[in-house]
């Protein structure tokens, strides 16, 4: 094990399914030389035989053989199902390491489980990096978004390796780059795939509101993404959205019509709107796409309704090509909603993790490679650069600038998706957010009055300052004794 001449790979890999074996084809690509290691010996043996053949890909059959294989310090990366299996891999590996060398998790893990696994082995000398790794399978083989964080000791290590990897924007910057301490790069993968939720959900009531209000066929509707993809709305998704739409079944009619209406999750999105609840901050959007995948799901007893509950009838009367534009400005302003909300959950969580997160930075790494690539991405990189400290994107000025004059298409957009009965739960959600956040004035003034009224738990007043806090005996019965918590 301590022959130095064995000791040639620059990083190893355990878990080849698909995401794995084309990291380490990506490695190689970039002249790295890879040792390889799957529970499976047939999976490794195959991967050999094949894509790896003629490569600096060394295949191992046992742990202790592909950790025999690393150059100091070494570094072990985890392409495995998160949750205990992750657990499970780390058990194996640390018994083969000595202090110093580090393992990296790139699969989609809840980032408090990286915090914790953080603590745990630096506690035994070791370095961990929880790295977020977005773009799919095409994204893994040809440059993902990259996004690690964890032990700050351990970047130096890997920087060189994950940033020739990542996708490149325009100038050659990678998209990768340390996102912040302990489980910061799981954290910022699950806001990108919150928004990720949300920008799905946005572009599909669109293509709802499209489909039955003003009835196009998908090869209409092709052509309206296809031209919207050319503006502000640049992004993948949109594009994606446009040739999905195109597509035709071997019979000749759009697969789209033939796909059922019901959408699975794997859990980000849903970890996204918990943590946004543990934290406080209104995830409103983001929250409604994930209520619309569990919507979705409820097939049968939405088909059972259908025959009992009616609404209005969805015809339209009017411009239709006002109605798209209008509709366009509704999307990319609910878009900004989104990206304004997961920001106000990283400033949230980055006080209360004591993180240091780039917010300008996070923008950069998702511009390319990642699923939620876009144009837009690059004006959240200036707001950031023109004030590091800005509380809220909607504070800046393009941004501000852009959804005041989308505002009053937006509100036609949901207002008459409102009298039509077609739902909207993201676009709506979305407006409602703004019109809460502009406002000075809420009617929680009325809400506290209640919750003191039966459960004295008490308010402040407008004419003192804040931090006082006042009961009043609402019913002359209730006495002056007040609860504890002013917050519930």
């Amino acid at each position: 094990m301590n022959d130095n001449n064995q000791q040639t790979a620059d990083i190893g890999l355990i878990g080849l399914a698909v995401m794995g074996q084309n990291l380490v084809l990506n490695m190689s690509d970039h002249g790295f030389t890879v040792a390889v290691y799957n529970r499976t010996t047939a999976v490794t043996e195959e991967f050999m035989q094949g894509s790896a053949r003629g490569r600096a890909i060394l295949g191992t059959y046992s742990i202790a053989e592909l950790v025999s294989k690393l150059k100091r310090p070494r570094r072990v990366m985890l392409m495995v199902k998160a949750g205990s299996a992750v657990d499970a891999v780390i058990a194996q590996v640390v018994p083969h390491l000595e202090k110093g060398d580090i393992i990296i998790d790139g699969g989609n893990s809840n980032f408090q489980d990286t915090r914790r696994r953080t603590q745990e082995l630096e506690a035994q000398g070791l370095f961990f990096v929880g790295s977020g790794v977005s773009g799919g399978e095409e994204g893994a083989r040809h440059g993902p978004s990259l996004m690690p964080g964890g032990s700050p000791e351990a970047w130096p290590h890997i920087k060189e390796i994950f940033q020739a990897i990542a996708a490149k924007v325009a100038d050659g910057t990678p998209c990768c780059d340390w996102v912040g301490e302990d489980g910061a790069g799981h954290f910022v993968k699950m806001v990108h795939n919150g928004i990720e939720y949300g920008d799905m959900q946005l572009i599909s009531e669109a293509y709802d509101l499209m489909r039955t209000i003003l009835g196009l066929t998908p090869a209409e509707m092709s052509s309206v993404f296809a031209e919207w993809n050319q503006g502000k709305l640049d992004s993948y998704l949109i594009q994606i959205t446009s040739e999905i739409l195109a597509f035709r079944d071997s019979d000749g009619t759009p697969m789209v019509d033939k796909i059922l209406d019901t959408a699975g999750q794997k859990g980000t999105g849903k970890w996204t709107a918990v943590s946004s609840l543990e934290q406080g901050i209104p995830l409103t959007l983001i929250g409604e796409a994930v209520y619309g995948r569990f919507l979705s799901a409820l097939k049968e007893e939405r088909v059972a309704a259908s025959q009992v509950l009616t609404g209005p009838s969805a015809t339209f009367t009017g411009d239709k090509t006002a109605f798209l534009n209008d509709l366009r400005e509704a999307l990319y302003a609910a878009k900004i909603i989104s990206y304004t909300q997961g920001y106000m959950l990283f400033r949230a969580a980055s006080q209360d993790y004591g993180w240091h997160l780039n917010y300008g930075g996070i923008a950069l790494m998702w511009r390319q490679g990642c699923i939620i690539r876009a144009a837009f991405l690059d004006k959240i990189k200036s707001a950031y650069d023109n004030n590091p400290q800005l509380t809220n994107l909607l504070l800046d000025p393009y941004f501000k600038d852009q959804v005041l004059s989308a505002q009053a298409a937006w509100r036609r957009v949901v207002a008459r998706a409102a009298e039509l009965g077609v739902p909207i739960p993201a676009l709506s959600s979305a407006l409602s957010f703004f019109d809460g956040y502009r406002r000075e004035r809420l009617p929680a003034n009325l809400l506290q009055a209640q919750r003191d009224y039966f459960g004295a738990h008490t308010y402040e007043r407008v004419d003192k300052p804040r931090g006082q806090f006042f009961h009043t005996n609402w019913t002359g019965e209730g006495g002056d004794v007040t609860a504890a918590s002013y917050n519930a």
